[in-house]
């Protein structure tokens, strides 16, 4: 039976975190993730995923100046220092509450430069990582959502992947961000599984529940299980209404 994540970053928004990660258990949901939590206490997260028993998947480096526009600092040349600091952060926040990645967010960034600077900073993320037992992710973003975002496709993330060189480096596959950039969904899960470390899922093209729009991820779930994929399935979307009036997918789905 495919097992679902409670993206947290969308889902419950209204809530605290560790009330979200409460309301994700009493809604079935079998782990949870989250996007920035560094407003919560480390303790306080902890303790709730101590009282319910989920895991908590990951978490992303924080964006930056969000105000100026930063969506991640990884992969843009001269914010090095600042890079890493947020890197040393989504670490060290990871293995206080027991997370089992981090999501190293590469910016709005383009070239060879570019590309430099986000290998090396995710060497001293993998390498840092390592030592708490964390695994670093990168996620291709869609040109839509996340203009001029350095990594918009999986065959990208893979490049970067293979120059960083690391076993700890995997890619986050995001089926509704793939969706948009590149289609061809099933071909794309089989010839990457090994490099992927964790998936996500929305409808297409409106980001909302996943039990409609152009993915049948009823058939991408079976496949998935084809290939002996086991790790829970992130639900990464924006609620229609509330997250608790659109749930009855969970239970579709399994």
């Amino acid at each position: 039976m495919t097992r679902f994540s409670a993206n947290l970053g969308f889902l419950w928004q209204e809530l605290s975190l560790p009330d979200a990660i409460r309301a994700a258990k009493a809604a079935g949901f079998d782990a949870v993730e989250c996007h920035y939590p560094y407003d919560t206490p480390a303790e306080a997260a902890r303790q709730a995923l101590k009282e319910t028993g989920l895991p908590m998947l990951g978490l992303n480096t924080a964006r930056g100046n969000v105000a100026a526009g930063d969506n991640g600092l990884a992969a843009i040349p001269g914010r090095e220092e600042e890079a890493l600091l947020l890197i040393n952060q989504a670490i060290d926040y990871a293995a206080a509450i027991g997370a089992q990645n981090v999501h190293v967010m590469a910016g709005k960034a383009g070239g060879a430069e570019a590309r430099a600077t986000f290998i090396a900073n995710l060497r001293y993320a993998c390498e840092n990582a390592d030592k708490v037992g964390v695994t670093v992710l990168i996620e291709p973003l869609n040109h839509r959502d996340a203009p001029s975002y350095f990594l918009q496709t999986a065959d990208q993330a893979l490049d970067i992947i293979a120059a960083v060189g690391d076993a700890n480096l995997k890619l986050m596959f995001d089926c509704y961000h793939i969706q948009i950039m590149q289609g061809d969904l099933t071909h794309r899960l089989q010839a990457h599984l090994p490099a992927i470390g964790h998936i996500q899922i929305a409808a297409v093209p409106d980001r909302r529940e996943p039990d409609h729009g152009e993915i049948d991820y009823r058939h991408i779930l079976r496949f998935l299980e084809s290939l002996g994929y086991d790790k829970p399935i992130g639900a990464e979307y924006r609620p229609a209404t509330t997250t608790d009036a659109g749930l009855a997918w969970l239970q579709a789905y399994r």
